[in-house]
């Protein structure tokens, strides 16, 4: 537009961000909040989670970025687990501000944050990135040359991982939207948000399995990692406050 350039990456981003603020005014709303948090919130979880996230995609390809520093800022390319952790950060700090309950909020903003995720990922099939290993199914999709991985440059069609984990997440956001809305009031709070966590860690865990490049600790993917220790984490998590919640009822 004139001089201006949007990159559809950027629409998807924002198009996501859209619809989780617009899910947290839907849910905070149903259960009673008030809908000016959701907009003070934002204004300090949104840009925390984009550090985060950008981040993340740094350390990731610090083999590229060390030799290209002016990069690291303004560059394109971000990663979900720094989002999280950037949100999550913005959440804390703002709930201890205002005084409200953390848990209670970030089950307010899970089930939208998974459903921006969903959205959010097809920006990569724009950019034509996030794709796995080289495949001959007929819903393969086709890689220009400049944007294939050194050493598979002689494929044409490679896994849409994109598109795997975009259906992944919205199915997680129908199974989050019917567990709150069923049995939201049997829930302690911060189940729903664990529920997303253990969740997204089962989907992401598959699907670093077969992305070719990844970021590796040990020889073992660092996201298969953090899926690994965040579920076993959050099962300990349910477990232990189930069992003292049966304690003190007894």
């Amino acid at each position: 537009i004139g001089p201006i350039t949007i990159q559809f990456y950027g629409i998807f981003i924002s198009l996501g961000i859209l619809f989780a603020l617009l899910y947290a005014f839907y849910e905070a709303h149903r259960r009673g909040e008030n809908l000016d948090h959701v907009v003070n919130m934002a204004l300090v979880v949104i840009p925390l989670g984009l550090i985060g996230a950008r981040l993340y995609h740094v350390i990731d390809y610090w083999s590229y970025y060390s030799q290209n520093l002016i990069e690291i800022i303004g560059g394109r390319g971000l990663g979900i687990y720094g989002a999280i952790i950037g949100g999550a950060i913005g959440v804390l700090l703002y709930c201890a501000w205002k005084k409200l309950s953390p848990l209670r909020w970030m089950d307010i903003i899970a089930p939208g944050l998974i459903l921006a995720q969903a959205i959010g990922r097809w920006g990569n099939f724009f950019n034509q990135e996030l794709y796995g290993y080289p495949t001959d199914l007929p819903w393969g999709i086709y890689i220009e040359p400049g944007n294939r991985i050194p050493g598979f440059e002689t494929y044409t069609h490679f896994h849409p991982l994109f598109l795997y984990e975009s259906l992944w997440n919205l199915l997680g956001f129908a199974i989050l939207f019917f567990v709150n809305r069923k049995y939201g009031k049997k829930l302690l709070d911060g189940e729903v948000t664990i529920a997303y966590f253990m969740y997204y860690s089962v989907g992401r865990f598959i699907l670093e399995g077969m992305k070719i490049d990844v970021w590796t600790i040990a020889g073992f993917p660092t996201a298969r990692w953090i899926s690994i220790i965040t579920f076993i984490v959050c099962l300990g998590i349910i477990i232990y406050r189930r069992r003292k919640l049966r304690t003190i009822a007894q």
